[in-house]
């Protein structure tokens, strides 16, 4: 399912427009970013919850020559899902 089906799918199911589903699901990305980008988490009961969490400093290697790189220390977003979205994909 792409952006534009999830619109469709949201306003289907609310009776809204189209236009209004979408600015909604943009501003909910709009929310969910910033509040990661922030370094705090997003917990949605039953769905999800998304942390950001340091990954560490590694060695890794060039495919093409085979030396070796270090990969530098960055910040990453870890998805972890909620009960019931475990239960009902199962």
């Amino acid at each position: 399912m792409n952006k534009a089906e999830l619109v469709e799918k949201i306003s289907e199911m609310t009776g809204v427009s189209k236009t209004l589903a979408g600015e909604m699901l943009n501003a909910f990305c709009s929310v969910v970013t910033d509040t990661l980008a922030n370094g705090s988490s997003v917990a949605i009961m039953g769905f999800c919850s998304l942390v950001v969490q340091m990954r560490a400093e590694r060695v890794g290697r060039d495919l093409r020559t085979g030396d070796k790189i270090v990969i530098p220390a960055r910040r990453v977003v870890k998805f972890k899902a909620g009960k019931t979205l475990k239960e009902r994909v199962e």
